[in-house]
């Protein structure tokens, strides 16, 4: 992989990163077209990263399906596909990880999963290393990591831009991820409320509602409705620095993290009053 990054670099043609864990859904294809429009090669990296996975969590039932991952990359003529091993990525004796020290990473998703963002941050940061991308793409459901990465990325002087693209829905509106799949037919329909809640949100600071605990309550009613639906997190942060803010002002993230069934979803909606 460094050596065809290489090549391609001293043909003063530019590369468009695409980080993935693989089993594609419609929002990681959105990246890799934005990727097409802007860049010379498009490359896709698919790695399952052990090191944002904490105890208990879903990493050995993570969903993989490498040759219909495969096809519908070619479908969109992605140039490169880079799949490395986890033996590859972590050698024996892997001791070195980078760590965002800020309090950004202890809050919303760093909360509930410590570590997962050193986890982050670490593979992000070999993968930029070993494809020396110009732009690397990124999806807005996962906000708060596409901040620290940002963060990780102007800290660390990579010299390449970080593109965040807009949440990619299904037709009802369910943000899609690759954990929907582990979703039964009812808890799927349930799993609705995050954005019903979100929407409804939007709504009431659109009519002048500016209090964040008065929107918080709100989205956390709507989810209490569903028999299988955990609360995880119902947030209000500024989206330009991801600080709690207590009334509603200038470009605001309302964040939602809930687990429906045993699936923990995650959801956001940007509003700029």
């Amino acid at each position: 992989m460094r050596d065809l990054s290489r090549e391609i670099r001293s043909q003063k043609k530019t590369i468009g990163l695409v980080p993935t864990m693989g089993y594609l859904h419609e929002g990681h294809l959105s990246l890799v077209r934005a990727a097409r429009k802007e860049c010379d090669i498009v490359a896709v990296s698919i790695f399952v990263n052990p090191a944002q996975f904490g105890e208990g969590e879903d990493l050995d039932r993570y969903p993989r399906d490498e040759k219909r991952d495969k096809q519908l990359l070619e479908k969109e003529n992605t140039d490169v596909l880079f799949f490395p091993s986890d033996k590859e990525m972590y050698p024996e004796g892997y001791n070195t990880f980078v760590e965002n020290k800020d309090p950004v990473s202890d809050i919303l998703c760093g909360a509930s999963r410590p570590g997962h963002f050193k986890g982050v941050t670490t593979v992000v940061a070999k993968l930029f290393n070993i494809i020396s991308p110009d732009k690397s793409y990124f999806g807005q459901k996962d906000a708060q990591q596409a901040f620290i990465v940002k963060q990780m990325a102007r800290d660390l002087d990579f010299p390449l831009e970080i593109k965040v693209m807009p949440t990619v829905r299904e037709e009802d509106g369910l943000a899609m991820s690759s954990r929907n799949v582990y979703l039964s037919p009812d808890e799927r329909k349930q799993a609705l409320s995050i954005y019903e809640g979100l929407r409804k949100a939007e709504e009431k600071i659109m009519l002048g509602e500016v209090s964040s605990n008065v929107i918080k309550d709100g989205i956390k009613a709507v989810l209490k409705k569903n028999k299988d639906i955990k609360t995880d997190y119902v947030e209000i942060v500024s989206a330009e620095d991801l600080s709690p803010v207590d009334i509603i002002k200038g470009k605001t993230l309302i964040a939602v993290a809930a687990f429906v069934g045993k699936t923990r979803l995650i959801d956001n909606v940007v509003v700029k009053i």
